[in-house]
């Protein structure tokens, strides 16, 4: 069976989080320490979703009726891209990202930016993402990628 993504609803908000939180706690755990995950885990909670649903294009990728992940645009930066740790490494993210590429052309955006979590570093690279530096927000290291369009 093979994905579909399309925008996300207010109803998507919990499946939302749930893939978020999931990612947050077997992938990025690897990388950040348990403070910091916490930190991240409260700015997915289902209410605050909903909040970022009315401020940027949130998209979903689905398996049947399943939500499996998630990726916005806001303005000319990508925010929360996150897969479901069972369905990392199978295209999703790449899916989804073709798709928030094609929605900031359509735009008019030539280039966009993403503040890439350590452990997505790699996967935006391969996706011709390059480093402009880094900020730290407390013990929090993200690396500000950029990309032509």
């Amino acid at each position: 069976m093979e994905c579909h993504v399309r925008t996300a609803t207010n109803k998507d908000a919990a499946a939302i989080s749930r893939v978020v939180l999931a990612a947050l706690r077997e992938s990025n755990s690897q990388d950040y320490p348990p403070d910091v995950i916490a930190q991240v885990e409260r700015s997915f909670a289902p209410e605050t979703v909903i909040a970022q649903l009315a401020k940027r294009r949130v998209f979903v990728a689905l398996l049947g009726e399943n939500i499996i992940g998630t990726a916005a645009l806001d303005g000319d930066v990508v925010r929360s891209v996150f897969v479901d740790p069972a369905h990392q490494k199978g295209g999703i993210g790449r899916h989804l990202m073709d798709v928030i590429h094609g929605s900031a052309a359509l735009a008019g955006i030539g280039v966009v930016r993403v503040p890439a979590s350590i452990t997505a570093e790699k996967f935006y690279a391969a996706l011709g993402y390059q480093k402009i530096r880094d900020e730290f927000h407390g013990a929090e290291r993200t690396i500000v990628m950029e990309k032509q369009l």
